[in-house]
């Protein structure tokens, strides 16, 4: 299916500044339909979920409905999609439930490829229950994780493994089925990060062979929102600390309090955005098929556009080196701080951030400490021109 770069921006009413966005990474930009999703919400009458009143049963179908979507969007039973404030807060809440179970001498194995909010909820679950910590490091000069990394810090001990489905630093998509196989055989459970994969990938949680995966709608051109997907029989072995009150049931036993209704009205439209952005027919899920495929062959396009142009420039070293990524680019110029490179791209007009993105055990392996490098991150309603000037921006500094 064809995809209209021209009319996907015209969708975007920030695009309109004319700023060439290359801070999707750490949030998208918000479609038209997503804000008026929100806006509908708020200005509607809602009240407590139920279904006696007219506004009992608009707030519960606005759950429902986005149950549904987020279900279609990661390929899992709505039973299954957990609401939450954010992917971090999602991951603390899940690591104090699952370390209920483990015993000093159980081990834990986190990734230094991975954002902290994806290690230090273990790291801490861990040190409060005696477990043990185990770290799986990556290549810095290549990228890469591999399969193997992880099955050397595997034991019979195992209980849980986090990782990343996509470095949001540098890119780099480690083997996560063949991963999960190896974990599923010592017996252990595998957290994935999706935060970052979830915006240029299909997801297929089974695909995957995650237990638990995690991600952000404002990542994929939605809301402030966190979302954690798992089979519901998985959901149902755990006892989450909750209100005396509040409902036994699955999913909603761990959603604490109400929930943000405009948020999930929201994402849902994103959802929705996503599906249409070809001709294609057909149930949502196959829809969201055939944009995503869609998504990547242009944002792919892209990314190869801007490596072959920064290629050029002797004096900028890029850090994205994987063989399987996303397309997002971590780079630095020689003698030129990353701070002031971000600060020369935003007088230009182009938002290219830079640090460690949260991802600071990765940066210091990287050798960039706790500072990082400049990311530019490929989103949808980019186009050459945005590449283009970003190129420019980054060439001026690096031929001075």
């Amino acid at each position: 299916m064809g995809f209209d770069v021209r009319a996907v921006r015209e969708q975007f009413p920030a695009l309109a500044e004319g700023a060439a966005h290359f801070d999707g990474p750490g949030g998208t930009q918000v479609p038209r339909v997503v804000a008026e999703a929100v806006a509908g919400a708020l200005t509607s009458a809602v009240s407590n979920r139920g279904r006696g009143t007219a506004s009992e049963r608009r707030a519960d179908d606005i759950v429902q409905a986005a149950r549904t979507a987020v279900g279609d969007f990661v390929g899992l039973d709505p039973r299954g999609i957990v609401f939450g404030r954010s992917m971090t807060q999602l991951t603390y809440d899940f690591a104090r439930t699952l370390a209920k179970r483990w015993r000093p001498g159980d081990e834990v194995v986190v990734t230094r490829l991975d954002h902290d909010a994806n290690i230090r909820p273990w790291v801490q679950a861990a040190a409060a229950a005696g477990a043990t910590v185990r770290w799986v490091d990556f290549d810095p000069d290549t990228g890469e994780l591999s399969a193997g990394d992880v099955a050397a810090a595997l034991s019979e001990r195992t209980r849980l493994v986090a990782l990343t489905a996509a470095s949001n630093l540098i890119g780099t998509r480690p083997p996560v089925r063949e991963i999960a196989e190896l974990v599923h055989a010592a017996g252990a459970l595998l957290y994935v990060d999706g935060v970052h994969y979830a915006a240029h990938s299909l997801v297929d949680l089974s695909g995957l062979g995650a237990d638990f995966f995690v991600c952000s709608p404002y990542k994929f051109c939605g809301p402030h929102l966190g979302v954690l997907a798992a089979r519901p029989e998985r959901l149902e072995s755990l006892a989450p600390d909750k209100l005396l009150p509040s409902t036994d049931d699955v999913p909603e036993r761990f959603e604490f309090g109400t929930l943000p209704y405009e948020l999930l009205a929201g994402t849902t439209a994103a959802v929705d955005f996503l599906a249409d952005l070809t001709s294609a027919v057909g149930s949502r899920r196959e829809r969201l098929r055939a944009s995503l495929a869609a998504v990547h062959a242009h944002e792919d396009e892209l990314r190869r556009r801007l490596e072959t142009q920064l290629a050029t420039l002797t004096r900028v070293v890029i850090y994205s080196r994987a063989a399987r990524r996303t397309p997002t680019l971590l780079l630095s110029i020689d003698q030129h701080p990353s701070p002031a490179v971000q600060r020369h791209l935003a007088h230009l007009g182009v938002n290219a951030p830079a640090g460690s993105f949260y991802a600071v055990e990765a940066s210091r392996t990287l050798g960039l400490g706790d500072t990082g490098a400049v990311r530019l991150g490929i989103a949808p309603y980019n186009d050459h021109a945005d590449v283009d000037r970003a190129v420019a921006g980054i060439a001026e500094l690096a031929d001075a």
